[in-house]
């Protein structure tokens, strides 16, 4: 499935909402959709709730009776892509962030940006390389001709990512889904100008990773959220707010016997670790002729293994100025897994855990997430 940037994604319900707060859009709004009128807007951003288990596993739920439809996410369709373009209103071509892992040459590393952590020894990137060369694109926030608050986590309210994402917000904490809601609904009542709320709730990713998306734990959460999504309604009546619930991705569980490993003879052709997802890897390797030769004869039709350049050109990471950094961040050559495969490398001193619950691919399952809205 292809991620949508002319007017059904992720990227395009940033427009709209940039545009209701007075704000430039980078990219065109969402088509035929009103956006309502309204001096708050709040955009609850639920980590991995993708459209399709709303609509399998919480019909008739606070979230799916005011579901809107449905939009993409971007490509990859993974946090560190698609939180990134709710935070600047940017393509991952414009952006950069083209997954979890990705390979800075200015440290000459592979490192996760999110906790700004290099693979393998887990140590702080920031040793090798400060925030503002590896976060490059504006905040949304600072472009807004209104106030602007951030709800989110308190374990990653100070990391070096939000820190820079959120530029021209303020920062509220909470550690628990009841402070989440009490958070927004201050955040909210904080004076009568107009006002843009965003809110990050993470727990649903995290238990999907480790249980799968569709395991009792990762329902539970969604049971939790769907709740407090309904508290939150009711305590900002008559606040007049268009209240929005999305998510960055979907998710899709993945069978262990599925989880593959690169072999050492792939392994030794790569320059770098792996980069990208489990289930998008983008490979440096010394020949991309020979590498993508080997690994469609061992992948089969497990995956499709293409030029990394081609992906940029079709648009899967979106349109806009490119990256100055864009081709080496996507490798030579990508691997884009089919049905439930993921592929991992793995780096000495890395733990090594398999994710049941996986995101990053292109099936309607990752790819797909809601759009959700309510009027108070």
């Amino acid at each position: 499935m292809r991620p949508d940037y002319a007017g059904g994604g992720l990227v395009n319900l940033m427009a709209s909402i940039a545009i209701s707060r007075g704000g430039k859009a980078l990219h065109a709004p969402l088509k035929d959709f009103a956006f309502p009128e309204a001096r708050n807007v709040v955009l609850l951003l639920i980590d991995g709730l993708g459209d399709r288990l709303l609509a399998k596993r919480a019909a008739g739920g606070e979230l799916a009776r005011r579901r809107r439809g449905s939009l993409t996410s971007v490509f990859p369709s993974t946090t560190a892509s698609a939180i990134t373009t709710s935070y600047t209103g940017c393509t991952p071509l414009e952006h950069g962030l083209t997954g979890w892992f990705t390979y800075f040459s200015a440290a000459g590393c592979v490192a996760a940006a999110l906790p700004f952590r290099i693979r393998g020894d887990n140590s702080p990137l920031e040793k090798r390389l400060p925030a503002d060369k590896v976060f490059t694109a504006p905040s949304l926030f600072e472009s807004l001709p209104v106030r602007s608050i951030v709800v989110t986590h308190r374990d990653i309210i100070d990391s070096q990512y939000n820190v820079r994402h959120c530029r021209g917000a303020e920062r509220r904490a909470y550690a628990t889904l009841d402070e989440l809601v009490a958070g927004v609904e201050a955040a909210v009542k904080s004076g009568d100008e107009r006002k843009f709320i965003y809110a990050y709730w993470p727990d649903y990713d995290a238990a999907s990773h480790q249980y799968g998306c569709e395991s009792a734990e990762s329902l539970a959460e969604v049971a939790k959220i769907d709740d407090a999504f309904g508290r939150l309604i009711l305590s900002l009546s008559s606040t007049d707010s268009v209240v929005i619930a999305t998510a960055d991705h979907g998710f899709l569980d993945c069978p262990r016997e599925d989880c593959l490993e690169l072999p050492a003879a792939l392994a030794s052709q790569l320059r770098f670790p792996l980069c990208g997802e489990r289930r998008v890897v983008f490979c440096h390797v010394h020949s991309e002729k020979e590498f993508a030769a080997r690994a469609k004869d061992w992948l089969g039709e497990r995956a499709d293994v293409r030029p990394s350049r081609e992906l940029v050109a079709e648009g899967w990471f979106g349109g806009g100025a490119p990256h100055p950094l864009i081709a080496e961040r996507v490798g030579e050559v990508a691997i884009l897994m089919k049905d439930g495969y993921t592929i991992k490398d793995w780096l000495p001193g890395e733990p090594r855990h398999l994710h049941i619950g996986n995101h990053g691919g292109t099936s309607e399952d990752e790819m797909t997430i809601p759009l959700i809205l309510e009027k108070t």
